[in-house]
């Protein structure tokens, strides 16, 4: 009996410390920008979720396409229905790394600029990228901030021959991550 307790004990505290090594955020900011000819293209959403692991570098955020919101109502529509077909593929996905964790201070308020990598799945398509970002501690919560430049092409998002050369082939994307300890296993 005693030896039962003492294994439940330490389970729970090694699912305890490894929450301890975890940050969540449920309401990152993610936006994205098109300078065009015809219109500039811009929305944002501020509800993806992501979990960053201090002690491995590993980092994860998941955004429903739908949660996008755009100046204009009918903008919104197409990218939903024509080009992002969110009802097919409802979110994106970025699984990744911070390659030069090491550079991190996680007890120490301060910026440290690092560079990120791992794959995003867009459009259902999944695509390797590598990208700066800029993890910012202060009083043990971190912010990440990152930017990076994506050709349509390569998540396989056609633009229709009618504004095929008024229409941008890359989109700017923007990335802010409030990250918070996560309490909970």
């Amino acid at each position: 009996m005693k030896s039962t307790i003492f294994l439940l004990v330490s389970i729970m505290n090694f699912i305890a410390s490894s929450a301890q090594d975890r940050m969540l955020t449920r309401t990152g900011s993610i936006s994205f920008y098109s300078k065009t000819p015809l219109e500039d293209i811009q929305a944002t959403t501020q509800t993806a979720v992501s979990v960053l692991d201090k002690k491995t570098g590993k980092i994860e955020f998941s955004v429903l396409i739908k949660s996008f919101t755009f100046e204009k109502a009918l903008m919104q529509e197409h990218f939903n229905e024509n080009y992002l077909e969110s009802d097919k593929f409802p979110k994106s996905t970025f699984r990744g790394q911070i390659d030069d964790l090491s550079k991190i201070n996680f007890d120490k308020d301060g910026k440290y600029l690092v560079s990120v990598s791992g794959e995003l799945t867009l459009h259902g398509e999944a695509q390797t990228l590598t990208a700066p970002a800029m993890i910012t501690i202060i009083k043990g919560e971190a912010l990440a901030d990152a930017e990076f430049t994506i050709p349509l092409a390569d998540y396989k998002i056609t633009i229709p021959s009618l504004v095929k050369d008024k229409i941008s082939k890359t989109v700017k994307i923007s990335v802010h991550l409030n990250y918070e300890m996560h309490s909970r296993p």
